[in-house]
């Protein structure tokens, strides 16, 4: 039996809202509870992972919502269109073609600010 549209956006949504709060999460752990640096090797595992393997899943959590964001656009496109026609007018697909671009250079920019972070 075939989900409906409707059916699959509320999936889609509610497990964006959980990998968003699992991403939240798992930052605070690493930014506030596992200390990181040179410390006792003890103090760096949680529940039986280390800080680490908290950092692993906090990346895999990151990818898979990035994944589910670009579904959730994907099923939301024709909404997506037809606000930016309402908002942007004739010049909808430049706007769209901007804040596509805008977002990548976010990305480019987090990426060089953590290799330079990391040297």
């Amino acid at each position: 039996m075939r989900m409906k549209k409707n059916g699959l956006k509320y999936v889609i949504d509610l497990i964006l809202f959980v990998d968003i709060c699992s991403i939240v999460i798992t930052g605070s752990l690493l930014a506030f509870i596992i200390p990181e640096g040179r410390t006792g090797r003890a103090s760096k595992y949680f529940l039986g992972l280390h800080r680490h393997d908290w950092g692993h899943i906090h990346l895999f959590l990151s990818l898979l919502l990035l994944l589910l964001l670009l579904f959730h656009i994907w099923l939301n496109w024709n909404w997506v269109v037809q606000s930016s026609k309402k908002y942007f007018g004739n010049h909808w697909k430049t706007a769209l073609w901007c804040i596509a671009g805008a977002g990548i250079l976010v990305l480019a920019i987090m990426y060089v600010a953590t290799k330079i972070a990391s040297v």
